[in-house]
């Protein structure tokens, strides 16, 4: 029983405390109550840490410069509370009080002990939650209250409409949030908490816009929500200085949309551009014969001629090193040369006259001699070129050329080959330019010569 009489005791005391005082026109008529269906617990530190909050609020809202707006919290508290109270622009000072005096009377006797609960009425909010809830926009329990009769001609109704659309578009970007206007008979006004910022607040009068939209032609209208408010009426209910120019913030609007119009018809246009730009290089770049790095890569079948990077013929041979050089002749010296993928291949170096004709011949003879497969023959591998500088690949012979031993050792030749190696070289020389000779001709300096 001690707690209840305690709760009972404190009660008493609250009620006595919130008096409405006397005032001109606190707009006191109620719009929406809500109580959470959850008492708090423990219920008497809630509710001290209530009495404490309400009292805050109030205290902030006589102090001299408020503005119609508080929030006041015990987060500390065993059971912690959280309160918020803000009057429309054009309910003030004692008004003010008075309004919040009204509603925090109902709350006290309509929610209890619950642990959040909210009492809406014309001339301002209050509302309560044993958690933080300032940033909270619009929530599910946004409603219209549209009163009065409906007023004759199709004017009022297009006219309550439109204002409040502009009401809509130009308070989010108003000072405070909040504005009161008047056009074709009609006046409204349109409010948000001043904790939600501008999108919040924007978001919150978008959906009560909506709301309130359906009133018209009623004399009266209203839409509530968590973080904002709106009324129209065709009677006046705020005091004719309490008015603002919504052009002005309707232009700043405008501007920015339009700006946002702009912008997006220019990058849309740019971005169009740069696609079109890639897509057009993408196409020239398709069309050019791009080289196959073949072995440089790691593979280890070819299938034709393989085009190689200059660069890397010149890093695998060490710049053409004399220590590398395998032979010369005629046509060009011979270096070994060690590829990315560890296979060692013999370079050979070519200067072919700068012609096309030349270039032409000498390509086509390469592609031809890549083809050739026989086991007695090394192995074009691919080449590459550099103005008048062609290089071709072969398979490295690591035994050496097959002159050394037939001409480069006469003194030893007997003992190095005896005669039957000499013919099955033979024997193998003449199968593989038979060979040759069966599958190829090449074309010439203008005419068709068999491969030797």
């Amino acid at each position: 029983m001690a707690p209840l009489i305690l709760v009972a005791a404190l009660a008493l005391a609250a009620a006595s405390a919130w008096v409405p005082r006397t005032a001109a026109d606190p707009q006191t008529t109620l719009l929406n109550r809500g109580c959470s269906q959850y008492n708090a617990t423990p219920a008497v530190a809630f509710l001290s840490a209530l009495n404490s909050t309400f009292e805050q609020l109030r205290a902030n809202l006589s102090a001299a410069g408020a503005g119609g707006f508080a929030t006041a919290a015990e987060p500390r508290a065993a059971a912690p509370a959280f309160g918020m109270a803000q009057c429309r622009p054009y309910v003030t000072g004692r008004d003010c009080v008075a309004c919040f005096d009204a509603a925090a009377a109902r709350l006290r006797r309509d929610c209890g002990a619950a642990n959040g609960g909210r009492v809406i009425l014309d001339g301002c909010v209050v509302r309560y939650e044993s958690a933080t809830f300032y940033d909270q926009a619009t929530l599910p329990g946004n409603t219209q209250l549209c009163d009065g009769s409906a007023v004759p001609g199709g004017g009022f109704m297009d006219a309550a409409r439109a204002l409040i659309a502009d009401l809509a578009a130009a308070v989010p970007r108003a000072p405070g949030l909040a504005a009161a206007a008047t056009s074709g008979g009609v006046y409204a006004a349109a409010q948000c908490v001043a904790t939600v910022g501008e999108a919040g607040c924007a978001q919150c009068l978008n959906v009560a816009a909506g709301n309130i939209g359906g009133c018209p032609p009623n004399s009266d209208g209203r839409a509530v929500d968590a973080g904002c408010f709106m009324r129209y009426s065709n009677r006046s209910f705020f005091p004719a200085n309490a008015t603002v120019d919504l052009a002005v913030y309707l232009r700043s609007g405008k501007s920015s949309r339009k700006g946002a119009i702009i912008g997006g018809i220019l990058g849309g246009v740019g971005f169009l551009f740069l696609v079109g730009l890639l897509t057009f290089i993408m196409i020239r770049r398709s069309r050019k014969i791009k080289p196959r790095r073949g072995d440089l890569l790691g593979a280890t079948e070819l299938r034709g001629p393989t085009s190689f990077y200059y660069h890397d013929l010149k890093v695998a041979t060490n710049s053409f090193s004399e220590k590398g050089k395998l032979g010369e002749g005629g046509f060009g010296d011979v270096y070994k040369g060690l590829l990315k993928n560890g296979k060692t291949v013999a370079v050979k170096r070519l200067i072919v006259m700068e012609t096309s004709r030349a270039k032409a011949d000498f390509e086509s003879e390469v592609k031809l001699i890549s083809n050739v497969h026989h086991r007695n023959l090394v192995r074009l591998l691919g080449c590459s070129r550099k103005g008048s500088e062609f290089l071709l690949v072969y398979e490295y012979m690591a035994n050496g050329s097959l002159d050394k031993f037939l001409f480069g050792m006469c003194t030893q030749i007997y003992d190095s080959l005896m005669f039957d190696a000499w013919y099955v070289i033979c024997l193998g020389f003449r199968a593989s330019n038979k060979h040759v000779k069966k599958i190829f001709s090449i074309h010439v300096s203008g005419s068709y010569h068999l491969i030797p």
